[in-house]
């Protein structure tokens, strides 16, 4: 039993293979037009290294992405955003099985910045990590604000007694 008197179970081993074969997630779009939405996986970061997949110098910054501190670290190190460009690259390479990154390249396209922020989060994180790239302000329409917002605003005496 756990902590909250839940029954625990283990988990069986069809379960463990479908989280093996990925989880298909709707990342940044390419443009207004084009969604992308793709099959990823979750990589561990630790056996990338064993694997030899991310190179010992390659070490530090993707350390200082994994733990969000990379502020200030393009000043020390002058190749940081080359480094941190490569190993984003390593983790879309890792995390994309459908379509994998040299699919997509095949076809002359690049991943945006944006979308590539997106997959190393959703390898962190899951599919919690991409809720903010899903968020579009209510008061937008495309990209121009909408004209037609009704002022419903309720002036709130907060000083009044009850």
């Amino acid at each position: 039993m756990s902590e909250q008197g839940k029954v625990l179970r283990i988990t069986g081993l069809d379960e463990l293979k479908k989280v093996s074969e990925g989880e298909i997630v709707e990342l940044p779009p390419f443009n207004e037009k084009v969604p992308f939405v793709a099959r990823l996986g979750r990589p561990s970061m630790l056996k990338m290294v064993g694997d030899g997949q991310i190179e010992n110098s390659l070490l530090n910054t993707a350390t200082s992405i994994f733990n969000g501190t990379t502020q200030g670290k393009e000043d020390k190190n002058e190749n940081f955003m080359k480094e941190m460009y490569d190993v984003m690259m390593k983790f879309a390479d890792a995390c994309l099985l459908e379509p994998t990154l040299d699919d997509i390249k095949e076809q002359g396209v690049e991943l945006t910045d944006e979308q590539l922020m997106a997959i190393f989060n959703y390898s962190q994180r899951g599919v919690s990590a991409l809720e903010k790239f899903h968020e579009k302000p209510e008061h937008l329409k495309g990209d121009k604000p909408k004209q037609d917002i009704p002022n419903k605003t309720k002036q709130v005496n907060r000083n009044k007694r009850k």
